[in-house]
């Protein structure tokens, strides 16, 4: 798979997104297509295909995105109510870009399982 996605060209700054938080490791993002009150994506600079090629050596840079995520949750003030944050993996788990990312989501009851009737096997 090739390692120069959309989320590539954001983090080269080759296309504009809403970016809410920028480091040296992780960019973060507002979904275009949002699936609640506050949704963004938080992705490493580095590419990284799936969840199934993250190596040893990316440990720190996961944990990472996690850090930021609760930074974020605090800044906009959910910490204490909720959200949800989610990574997908391949075709049937819902990836579409190839670029590992996580799903933040916010600001309304996440129900319990996260399919809809239309996936549930």
């Amino acid at each position: 798979m090739s390692s120069d996605t959309i989320f590539t060209k954001i983090i080269n700054k080759e296309i504009s997104a809403d970016i809410i938080y920028e480091d040296e490791l992780t960019l973060a993002f507002k979904d275009i297509n949002p699936q609640a009150p506050f949704h963004c994506l938080i992705i490493p600079k580095k590419p990284i295909a799936t969840i199934n090629d993250i190596q040893n050596e990316d440990k720190a840079l996961i944990g990472h995105l996690y850090v930021v995520a609760a930074q974020l949750a605090k800044e906009n003030g959910f910490s204490d109510e909720g959200y949800r944050v989610v990574m997908n993996c391949n075709e049937n788990g819902g990836q579409t870009v190839y670029h590992i990312h996580l799903h933040m989501l916010a600001g309304k009851a996440m129900g319990w399982p996260p399919y809809t009737e239309k996936s549930k096997i």
